[in-house]
């Protein structure tokens, strides 16, 4: 269907009402630190009519402000973001925020004054308290609503999902493919008010542009070909919950546009309608892309970034948190025993170092589908070397996406028992030096070196025998 926003030109007198009407702070602060304008929600935030604001200092109402334009970040840097700050309010009440600003630049390019938008994180503040009691728990086996983890840094995300689930702020998660993105994005849900509402996911890039306007917003029957009835959108079908927005930075311009709308007012239009909605839902946001990237380079817009990005999370990558492995694995063998009757008890040691050693890049989906694989091909007790798949077991296949360089993160070759650090020309055939290296690398021990070139322990006893290595 064609664009139906390309015929819109924005009026000037439109961005006084689009500022007066955001739900955060807006102020214009100029090079000798005076404020020169504030919208009503700053008014509000601050306590002090709009018209007191005019002409104080920023000093004068945040605790963060600079004490003179050399020292304040945003002319420095040319923009902050989501920085936390304290807004001194009339009643002694310190309140915390995010702000984030830009510079204004001037005729001759030099910045003139800056904009800053101000968001209220109280209600994040106050459930720190109850974090306590997460901190003080032993690693409980079915995790934090189903996220496994008890690594520092995973303790961390679960303190940030905690607080995100006591507020109705927009949230955005950001990490590697598989790194549980979504159900980081559930926890969130069950940690808030609207926990007993519905939760609704969608795969932006999963779906083409075409088709995905109509299941984020429904559309009206006739609106294109096979519209034969009417359909409500996911927005609708997520009123009172959450609506989860995987591979947000896929999305069209289009999309992008509708979107901000909604961010911004809460309604929407079915394709081929024009009767304007409003369903109460709260958006949470996923993506593997860099987006602040993307709006750079021109493929997403800037004010939907900044909107998404109001309270963001990082899920670490895997290979970050590898003591976390050891909990996976028994969460996955514990799980595919129930689903295939098997008894399987845990990994030999030569598959558990295997595994350690591998630096996951498809994260917590790949091990999980790595442990899937392996309770295919074992009959026994416990998982052997040989029952993992293939690319995870041959060293020569594992330096083909984990590379041994410094920027690796946890590859094979700066991990404890790894596999011997040779040319990768070298790693074709099973010669005297590899033999020779692998065993030195072991200590001496046949199975670890059988281990490291990926080959069966026989094959090292007969290639020793050919090279008359001892």
């Amino acid at each position: 269907m064609p664009n139906q926003t390309s015929d819109i030109l924005i009026k000037p007198d439109w961005y006084e009402t689009i500022i007066q009407t955001m739900s955060e702070g807006v102020f214009i602060v100029d090079r000798s630190g005076v404020i020169r304008f504030a919208n009503r929600a700053l008014s509000l935030l601050a306590n002090i009519p709009v018209e007191s604001l005019i002409g104080r200092r920023c000093s004068d109402i945040m605790v963060c402000a600079c004490e003179s334009v050399s020292e304040c970040e945003i002319f420095k840097r040319g923009s902050i973001s989501s920085v936390e700050c304290r807004m001194r309010r009339p009643d002694g009440v310190l309140l915390p925020v995010l702000k984030s600003g830009s510079v204004i630049p001037g005729e001759n390019g030099e910045p003139v004054a800056a904009v800053e938008t101000l968001t209220d994180i109280s209600a994040l503040k106050r459930s720190e308290s109850r974090l306590a009691m997460l901190k003080d728990k032993t690693y409980d086996p079915a995790g934090f609503h189903g996220i496994i983890g008890k690594t520092h840094v995973m303790r961390q995300v679960f303190e940030l999902l905690t607080l995100a689930g006591a507020s109705n702020a927009t949230v955005i998660l950001t990490g590697e493919t598989g790194t549980g993105k979504e159900m980081a994005a559930r926890a969130v849900h069950l940690c808030g008010q609207r926990r007993d509402g519905p939760f609704v996911a969608i795969n932006c890039s999963a779906i083409p542009e075409s088709l995905l306007e109509s299941e984020l917003f429904g559309h009206a029957r006739g609106a294109f070909t096979g519209a034969v009835r009417d359909k409500e959108g996911r927005f609708e079908a997520a009123d009172g919950g959450t609506l989860f927005l995987d591979e947000v930075g896929d999305i069209s311009p289009l999309i992008q546009v509708k979107l901000l709308r909604f961010l911004q007012e809460h309604t929407f239009e079915r394709v081929g309608e024009s009767r304007t909605r409003k369903t109460d839902v709260r958006v949470i946001a996923a993506t593997n892309k860099d987006l602040r990237q993307r709006v750079t380079a021109g493929s997403f817009r800037d004010d939907l970034y900044y909107r998404l990005k109001v309270f963001p999370i990082h899920l670490p990558p895997l290979r970050e948190r590898k003591e976390d492995i050891g909990l996976l694995v028994d969460h996955f063998i514990d799980r595919f025993n129930r689903e295939t009757g098997k008894k399987i008890t845990g990994l030999t040691h030569d598959a558990a170092i295997t595994v350690m050693d591998y630096c996951w890049p498809g994260n917590i989906r790949e091990l999980e589908n790595a442990m899937e694989h392996a309770f295919v091909t074992c009959s026994e007790s416990l998982i052997g070397i040989f029952d993992l798949p293939l690319e995870i077991r041959r060293v020569e296949m594992r330096l083909d996406v984990c590379p041994q360089d410094d920027n690796a993160g946890s590859s094979a070759a700066t991990q404890p028992h790894a596999g011997p650090t040779l040319p990768r020309h070298a790693l074709r055939r099973l010669t005297k030096e590899r033999i020779v290296t692998a065993l030195q690398q072991a200590g001496g021990n046949r199975g670890e070196a059988a281990r490291m070139l990926g080959v069966e322990r026989t094959t090292v006893w007969r290639a020793m025998r050919k090279f008359g290595v001892s």
